[in-house]
Formats: structure tokens, sequence, C-alpha cells
């Protein structure tokens, strides 16, 4: 942005400030590029099916293996060997293709927990 603002000073403001402006804006514009682009090197690319592993995802279609779960705004073909009804929720704990793997996730209800005293 700021070497677009470069150009733009070079024609705009009188001679000799146009130049003065010109270099300014340039060198500021090159140490943008150059920290952004420090920045970002570092960062580890995350995309795919493996960054759902972990996430939990709500069944849509009976899981009895094979069934379907939506993450987000996504669906995705499941597999899961325990089964699971429309409207449960699973964690996805690995894939196979484009076939997510996935276990309920257990439910805890209130007349289950014990308090300690």
């Amino acid at each position: 942005m700021l070497i677009l603002l470069a150009i733009v000073l070079l024609f705009v403001l009188p001679s000799p400030w146009d130049l003065v402006g010109f270099v300014v804006a340039l060198v500021l514009g090159l140490g943008e590029l150059f920290f952004w682009q420090r920045t970002v090197r570092g960062r580890r690319r995350v995309v795919g099916a493996e960054t759902m592993i972990g996430t939990q995802a709500q069944v849509i279609e009976p899981c009895r293996p094979n069934g379907r779960v939506r993450i987000g705004a996504e669906t995705w073909d499941a597999a899961c060997e325990r089964g699971a009804s429309v409207g449960d929720v699973v964690e996805i704990v690995g894939r196979r293709g484009l076939r997510l793997l996935v276990t309920p996730v257990p439910t805890h209800s209130p007349s289950a927990v014990t308090l300690k005293e």
C-alpha cells in the first residue's frame, strides 16, 4: 500500500518534495513487506481434514456404522463403530480417505454425578 502512495506522491507533490516523499514512502513500503514476510514465513499451514481431528460434530444421518455428520456448515461422510443416532455429538478421531472416523461423546447427566463431601 505504501508503494502505491510513493508513486502517487511522485506525481502530486511539487519538486523537490516529490522525490523526498517518494523515497520515504518507498522505504517504508519495503520495510512493511519485509516485516510481513518474516511474520508469515514461520507459520505452519493448517488445511485439510487432519485439522478436524479432535473436534466435535453433530450426527445428521445415523452412523451404524456409516452415516453423515455436520461440522460447522460442512457435512461429511462418517463411520462410527459404536453407532450414533441423529442429533448425537461425536468426536472426530481420524479419517480414512474422505470419510471421518468418529466416536460418540459421552453425555454426563446431572443425576449420574455424585458429589464428594
